[in-house]
């Protein structure tokens, strides 16, 4: 299926994978700095952004094989892979998979608690309903540092440090995603189990993430991934790109072999 994607730089590949309701941009602030160093590709996962909905129900294991497939179309079968929040879910999965070189979540979904799942999703469809709601003054909301706060505080630890456009386009894409409500369905009792990938896996995690709460969740991580190589984002959200990009990097770097 087509999926809209960027693609930049040099050297050995690496996929990048966006969160629920986000877009490839999200990695914007980390692409040059990665590039240097990397061929990479973002891409919109199928429903969000500008690529087109999922034919089949849209869990993990069936966007991690689009995520394959695609991949596999434009020559680059085997790169590295990372991903934000569901994105990291579907990096790791892609990683069970076995056709990956490595993989690399931050935040990744499949570590809460029933608990902690319905409190993210609540958080998550709150933001989907105010997102509906005020897309159409998007660069009104999104003006001033204050104002960026109150809408992205919830996802970054420093929202203020998220330029204007970028912020307002990210609110729009919200709230006109089409796979949202599907993708939400679909994923919602997914949680990580079984035997552990073969290829190097690196788990990090924001210490000021308000969705999947880094003090339950990473240790969580840790015991289902003791092999894993696992990593705090310091200072980082959920969403940890504009908060710290040279710390974000550097971990994309590390987790693929630089």
């Amino acid at each position: 299926m087509r999926l809209a994607h960027v693609r930049r730089g040099t050297g050995p590949p690496l996929a990048l994978i966006h969160g629920i309701g986000s877009q490839w941009q999200m990695w914007e602030p980390v692409l040059d700095r990665v590039a240097r160093e990397r061929e990479v590709v973002a891409l919109d996962l199928p429903g969000f952004g500008d690529s087109e909905e999922h034919r089949a129900r849209p869990t993990v294991e069936a966007l991690a094989t689009a995520a394959a497939e695609f991949l596999d179309g434009l020559g680059l079968a085997g790169a590295h892979v990372a991903g934000n929040s569901l994105g990291g879910g579907v990096a790791l999965q892609l990683a069970r998979m076995g056709v990956v070189r490595s993989a690399c979540g931050i935040s990744p979904a499949g570590f809460v608690n029933d608990r902690e799942g319905r409190y993210a999703r609540a958080v998550l469809m709150e933001s989907r309903r105010v997102a509906k709601l005020t897309a159409p003054r998007a660069e009104l909301l999104c003006d001033g540092p204050v104002r960026r706060a109150l809408a992205f505080g919830h996802l970054c630890a420093r929202p203020w440090r998220v330029p204007p456009g970028e912020a307002a386009g990210a609110l729009r894409n919200l709230a006109n995603s089409p796979g949202f409500e599907t993708t939400f369905e679909a994923i919602e009792d997914y949680r990580w189990s079984g035997p552990e990938p073969s290829c190097p896996v690196t788990v990090a995690w924001g210490d000021k993430d308000r969705i999947l709460i880094y003090s339950r969740q990473a240790p969580r991580a840790r015991r289902r991934l003791p092999s894993g190589r696992h990593v705090t984002l310091t200072g980082c959200g959920h969403v940890p790109t504009w908060d710290d990009p040279e710390q974000v990097a550097r971990v994309l770097l590390e987790a693929s072999g630089g």
